[in-house]
């Protein structure tokens, strides 16, 4: 049974209603208050000082210390750490130690003090409680502006210094690391309760290299790739695997090959086409153990279209089981026909996004923009597609003739939703007379697709 709070006096804080509650109460307030402000209410009362070290959920994040230099930063990091990490006995009339079952700590690579929280941690670890465990390493803003990488090898020496620690991890995020060949495998080998990784701005040793990633034993449910430097990324057996995110891969295409990956729900490829990358087919990197695939988004960034379309007797074994695609960024003097390839490939699908946008960026090395051309099967007729959205429709014969198109071979088809174009921050999309003359060409190709037809397909303007 809860104990009763000691008795306070008026000036220790226990003349207000709040700090006479039982301490179960008081961490329960502290709980849904920010970090910060949760021990700045233990700094102020004595009725709350004990409060802060018993929390549940515990977020630090160097970014939000002060110091000179990230040294000082980190200084500040760890004894703040080091005050609500440590659990020291109840004293009589408190509160029990809490149980922390979430701790997250985004703190940046300082060798000093890595020892300092890997003993912090494997300290909290061992008592059997916690739930979710999070690293995010990174280094200072001034590093991560001149893109200089920390070394991989004294990271992968903190991972086996604190096998305990890592072997609680349940999702980690990386950035500007270099790693060697086998570093990436060894270190999710390491990590037995990891599900989730998030490698930013990284890179091999040898950039030359293929990133090979084969623990058939793991936990990881979710990985992401962003802007990784490698020759190609490999996933070999990764069996919980659900979802893979790549993004901006400055390497030739295919950027990544799956392997054994059963269990592969979502897909998405984002990436800015290079002058020296040439389009691929999906087939190239999709392997026979993607049977379960079920969302798929490629963004094309308003460039190049890095996709060729493919037969579907080539993808249909891979999108038996898809549901929802996205197509984003298509830039907007491309025709849209070949993108039906994927729904003659998916007889599953039940939704179906396009945005298209003509960005007047063209950042360097961009590889030039050029139709893509496919002719759909005379033959194809869609029974699940249901719901099909078009964000950016200023090109309107365009996207009229495409969704003339997708309702005559999708006979399911119920809604079509049509958006304004997706805010861009390179250029004026979202300024107010583009956006008047966008919408006025959605009421336009509304009343085109509308006027003497017997379809009963619903088209909404958003």
């Amino acid at each position: 049974m809860e104990s009763p709070p000691p008795k306070r006096n008026v000036g220790d804080g226990g003349a207000d209603g709040i700090s006479a509650l039982p301490d179960h109460l008081l961490l329960d307030i502290l709980e849904r208050l920010d970090l910060r402000d949760a021990v700045r209410a233990g700094a102020l009362s004595m009725r709350w000082r004990h409060l802060p070290s018993h929390l549940s959920r515990v977020h630090l994040d160097a970014g939000h210390f002060r110091g000179a230099t990230p040294l000082e930063v980190m200084d500040a990091f760890t004894g703040a750490a080091r005050a609500l990490l440590t659990r020291v006995p109840p004293a009589e009339g408190v509160c029990e130690s809490g149980a922390l079952k979430v701790l997250v700590l985004s703190f940046y690579p300082s060798s000093p003090h890595l020892s300092s929280i890997g003993r912090l941690v494997e300290g909290i670890v061992s008592l059997g409680n916690t739930e979710c465990l999070e690293f995010c390493i990174s280094p200072p803003l001034a590093d991560r502006l001149s893109s200089e990488v920390a070394n991989g090898h004294e990271f992968m020496a903190f991972s086996r210094a604190y096998t305990v620690a890592f072997s609680w991890l349940t999702r980690l995020t990386l950035e500007y690391y270099a790693f060697g060949h086998s570093d990436i495998t060894d270190l999710i080998s390491t990590c037995g309760r990891l599900r989730h990784l998030n490698l930013r701005f990284c890179r091999l040793d040898n950039e030359h290299s293929v990133l090979k990633i084969d623990v058939p034993c793991s936990e990881l449910q979710e990985i992401e790739f962003c802007c990784f430097v490698c020759t190609r990324i490999e996933l070999v057996s990764v069996p919980k695997l659900r979802q893979v995110v790549c993004q901006h891969w400055l390497f030739e295409n295919p950027p990544v090959r799956f392997g054994y990956v059963p269990e592969l729900r979502g897909v998405i490829l984002n990436s800015r086409a290079k002058a020296w990358q040439e389009p691929f087919a999906l087939s190239e990197c999709l392997s026979s153990s993607v049977a379960n695939l079920s969302t798929l988004t490629l963004c094309f960034a308003d460039q190049m279209i890095w996709i060729q379309p493919e037969h579907r007797k080539q993808l249909t074994p891979l999108f038996i089981n898809l549901t929802s695609v996205f197509l984003s960024s298509i830039f907007s003097e491309c025709d849209l026909s070949w993108t039906v390839f994927i729904l003659e490939a998916a007889p599953a699908l039940h939704d179906m996004a396009l945005s298209r946008h003509s960005c007047i960026m063209t950042p360097e090395y961009s590889a030039e923009k050029t139709n893509v051309t496919w002719e759909p099967s005379k033959d194809l007729r869609h029974l699940n597609l249901k719901v099909l959205e078009i964000f950016g429709c200023e090109d309107e014969d365009k996207v009229t003739n495409y969704i003339r198109l997708v309702i005559e071979r999708a006979v399911g088809l119920l809604i079509i939703q049509l958006y304004g174009e997706i805010p861009c921050t390179n250029c004026d999309a979202i300024n107010l007379e583009r956006s008047k003359v966008e919408k006025a060409s959605r009421r336009r190709i509304k009343e085109q697709l509308t006027h003497g037809s017997s379809s009963s397909v619903e088209i909404i303007i958003c």
